[in-house]
């Protein structure tokens, strides 16, 4: 009779390399700006916006 393979996947092993990319993906996001870059573009355009308006205007 064979020994099963300790490097087999079971439901646990799974959930933790699950875990695992999760986090990872998060971990790349953050670096990249997250959040606060989204907020940031978000500003420019609106001051870009009110910049365009105001020389529309004059």
């Amino acid at each position: 009779m064979e020994d099963p393979s300790p490097f087999r996947l079971n439901r646990s092993r799974i959930f933790i390399l699950v875990m695992g990319v999760i986090v990872v993906l998060i971990g790349i996001s953050t670096a990249m700006g997250g959040l606060s870059g989204y907020q940031q573009l978000k500003q420019a355009n609106a001051e870009a916006h009110q910049a365009a308006e105001e020389t529309a205007a004059q």
